[in-house]
């Protein structure tokens, strides 16, 4: 493994890069049997190495006995890994008196006061569309709905962070212009009486709002929770035609397959399964339209409130429409067993009633399983020299995975000797050489 020398010049603690090991010095450590203490370096030695160096050259050296470890910037990410790992109530009331001290500013208060306002008129402007939307949560398969605004209020409170100002222009124009071509296609959708995507213009007109007002820096943290609104409205008529017979029969070819597997004589004709001579239909409730949208709105929650890389993110989206298929159809497959073993009226519960409250459970669990998968075969690659050592293990606590990071002895830094042309370490005459951050043992 090739050497590596942090911060090493001519007037380093530690010499410079050379084939030739620096004598001891005046600073250099004193030996007391089988311990040593290492003295600090003087104020002109370490005005010698640049900051960032010197950062990593003070984090690798041992603190003084009797004191503490000395400050630098590889401690600061753990302290913000402390304060995001916090109960939720500590977490709730730091979150509200930083709101405070934000209103306490004049120029933030204004802003916030600003996007409240305007967002009041914007949802009295679109309150028939909201009425619409809210006579759709009666309805099963929308049932969800309710949830969607207050799961969004409360990530806008979360997330929330100060608004540089002044707003630049760029972000007053790209404002403007997407209100302007909101309101533009509602009114389009009016004249029409497409009566979804007048109430589907509400998201990018709030967006809209929120750049106008709060500018770039403010919709970077907010347009996920905006996003998210999309999940409060229904499905247009012609998208549920759509779906409904694919997802059918979907469900149909799934079950009847399941079926077979099990020993059972069924076969499929259009949506109705054959089970010796018993018929199952599955009609459109049993398409699995419903359980298709709210789980895919609650994936979309998941991994917003998630700390996860991108890949995994884009896995679990990805796998919410295949889990809400698979549940469905473990829901008819269910059901035909029963009604071979058991009475009709006791099959018909079962699919009426009771999976209806297993379905979203069972569909957790498969969520959950993939996301303990993800998190626990694919571990993050942390290499580093030793005096990064701390920054790693922090880097892996931010991840939230379990990464195993080298230690100090491990790595075997010593003077880097200028004639080799592999830049293998090499130990001078007389002992090992230093190792960055510990002092030399004696023999």
């Amino acid at each position: 493994m090739n050497p590596l020398i942090v911060g090493l010049n001519s007037k380093s603690p530690l010499g410079p890069a050379t084939g030739k090991a620096k004598p001891p010095t005046a600073n250099a450590p004193r030996e007391s049997g089988d311990n040593s203490v290492a003295e600090a370096p003087s104020a002109q030695e370490t005005a010698a190495v640049p900051l960032g160096e010197a950062d990593a050259v003070a984090a690798a050296m041992p603190p003084a006995v009797g004191g503490t470890p000395p400050e630098s910037s590889a401690v600061a990410p753990s302290r913000a890994v402390v304060s995001s790992e916090e109960d939720f109530l500590p977490q709730l009331k730091r979150k509200w008196s930083e709101f405070l001290v934000d209103m306490a500013n004049p120029d933030q208060r204004m802003a916030l006061i600003m996007v409240a306002l305007f967002t009041v008129a914007l949802i009295y402007s679109y309150l028939p569309g909201l009425t619409n939307a809210y006579i759709a949560w009666a309805n099963p398969q929308y049932a969800h709905g309710w949830i969607v605004p207050l799961f969004s209020a409360a990530l806008l409170f979360w997330w929330r962070k100060p608004i540089t100002m002044p707003v630049p222009m760029s972000a007053r124009v790209v404002g403007l212009l997407l209100l302007t071509a909101a309101f533009a296609l509602r009114l389009f959708a009016a004249n029409y009486r497409i009566v979804t995507i007048d109430m589907y213009t509400f998201v990018p007109a709030i967006c809209g709002i929120f750049i106008l007002l709060g500018g770039w820096s403010m919709f970077r943290w907010a347009w996920a929770p905006l996003a998210f609104l999309i999940f409060m409205y229904p499905l247009p008529d012609e998208a549920t035609r759509y779906l409904l017979g694919p997802l059918q029969t979907t469900a149909t070819m799934v079950s009847t397959f399941a079926l077979q597997t099990l020993g059972l004589e069924a076969y499929r004709e259009g949506n109705q399964i054959m089970i010796g001579e018993m018929r199952l239909g599955v009609v459109d409730a049993c398409s699995g339209l419903r359980m298709l949208t709210i789980f895919c709105a609650l994936s979309v929650g998941l991994v917003l409130v998630g700390r996860r890389s991108w890949w995994e993110n884009a896995i679990i989206l990805a796998s919410a429409i295949p889990i809400a298929l698979i549940v469905n159809s473990i829901r008819i497959t269910v059901t035909g067993v029963l009604f071979q073993v058991a009475d009709s009226e006791f099959a018909e519960a079962v699919f009426h009633d009771w999976a209806g409250l297993v379905m979203m459970p069972m569909a957790m669990a498969m969520l959950y399983a993939e996301q303990y998968i993800l998190s626990n075969v694919f571990l993050p690659e942390i290499e580093g020299p030793a005096v990064l050592g701390r920054s790693a293990a922090v880097a892996a606590e931010t991840s939230g995975r379990k990464a195993s990071v080298a230690t100090p002895v491990g790595l075997g830094l010593g003077p880097v000797t200028g004639g080799k042309a592999s830049g293998a370490a090499v130990r001078p005459k007389g002992g090992p050489g230093p190792v960055i951050g510990f002092p030399p043992r004696k023999g």
